[in-house]
């Protein structure tokens, strides 16, 4: 017979493993390739030295003249705050009750749950792996003067039906809450439960549902060169102007080719000795390459990633593509000088008899809340690269 306690214990011995593993490894092909560790984290905050530069002790001479001075590596002290990353599921309690005398029902109900946990988290991980830190996911235009009044966006990549969101204007919240019933993408326009032109307007800027300043520091942050946003892991890279990534902004729109890829490594591993690993590239810009490599009769070689990914490659380093990455732009990156620091790996939040499953005070749900506590870091932002307007 189904239980609350047997249910709680499936959670806690059977699923969080899975979770783990697939949140952690099969949700992002970047993201797999990213380590994972406790270290360097204290108490609610990441505390870790960075290097820089050469050692100063090395030096040539004459047979009978002075020795180098020595002098130690140079570092910067990165010190930043752990985010909150949650997955919640709920089981109504009719839910549960209909499955008590039929184990495989009840499995059934909580394999679905996963899924859909799974499967919405995935999609928030890599947003936010590849987001700014504030949590945006769209800007409003303007409101259409046709009879449907929806909202026209800058874009809809970090947008899909289901999503909850929050609009605001400036830093004033307008409207919490609200869900996208549907995503038109080639118009980019949403509809939502409520009608949105009676709720936003042009200008304001829609985020994901709770999320305002709260999210991981993701690669979007590291390429943002504006003084508003020039200080990074407390840093202030206007004084340490290494920190800043290679950046190659075309002004007119150029074609991607080999050597568009080449010149961005050359520049990367000049200034910094780093080779890129890993590239990742807005669906446009990779299939005009595919085009580009077709036009050659190239073959085009193909590699397997952790997770099953499947990629081509560039001179053995594989292309991605990313749904989360901007419209003509492509990212190198080093997926080596990147840590995700956690305090723990997820974690199931328990209440005060170590119960998973917690009652709802005000619906006959029970919910479970996935936690994880943690922050991204890049050691060297410098080794990173980005280029735009590309066709």
């Amino acid at each position: 017979m189904v239980t609350l306690t047997s249910a709680e214990n499936a959670l806690k011995s059977v699923y969080l493993n899975v979770l783990s593993e697939q949140l952690n490894i099969n949700s992002n092909s970047f993201l797999s390739r990213i380590n994972q560790t406790s270290k360097d984290v204290y108490g609610k905050e990441i505390i870790k030295l960075a290097p820089y530069g050469l050692n100063g002790g090395i030096g040539a001479g004459t047979e009978t003249g002075a020795l180098p001075k020595a002098s130690g590596h140079n570092f910067l002290q990165f010190k930043t705050g752990l985010k909150n990353l949650y997955g919640t599921i709920a089981v109504s309690d009719k839910a549960i009750r209909a499955s008590q005398s039929n184990t495989g029902a009840f499995v059934n109900l909580l394999d679905d749950e996963m899924e859909s946990l799974i499967k919405s988290s995935a999609f928030n991980l890599g947003r936010m792996l590849y987001g700014d830190g504030t949590g945006k996911v769209a800007t409003v235009e303007s409101i259409t003067s046709t009879t449907d009044k929806v909202p026209n966006l800058d874009s809809v990549r970090n947008l899909v039906e289901g999503m909850k969101i929050d609009i605001y204007n400036g830093d004033t919240l307008v409207k919490a809450g609200l869900t996208i019933t549907y995503v038109d993408r080639k118009a980019k326009q949403i509809l939502c439960n409520e009608t949105l032109s009676n709720i936003c307007s042009a200008g304001n800027t829609i985020y994901a549902c709770g999320s305002k300043g709260n999210e991981i520091t993701g690669i979007a942050r590291i390429f943002d060169k504006t003084d508003a946003n020039k200080v990074l892991y407390g840093v202030d890279r206007s004084q340490y102007k290494w920190l800043y990534p290679y950046i190659e902004t075309p002004t007119t729109e150029t074609s991607i080719s080999d050597s568009v890829i080449q010149k961005a490594i050359n520049e990367i591993e000049e200034a910094t000795g780093a080779q890129p690993d890993f590239i990742a590239m807005a669906n446009d810009v990779r299939n005009s390459y595919q085009s580009y490599l077709t036009s050659f009769r190239r073959n085009i070689d193909v590699t397997t990633l952790e997770g099953g990914y499947k990629a081509m490659t560039y001179a053995g380093i594989p292309i991605v593509f990313e749904r989360f990455v901007e419209k003509g732009t492509m990212y190198l990156l080093n997926s080596k000088d990147f840590n995700l620091h956690q305090l723990c790996d997820w974690e199931w939040i328990t209440g005060e008899n170590g119960n998973v499953l917690i009652p709802s005070a005000t619906t006959p749900t029970y919910t479970a809340t996935l936690v994880k506590y943690a922050e991204l870091i890049c050691d060297r932002p410098a080794s990173q690269g980005k280029v735009s307007n590309l066709k």
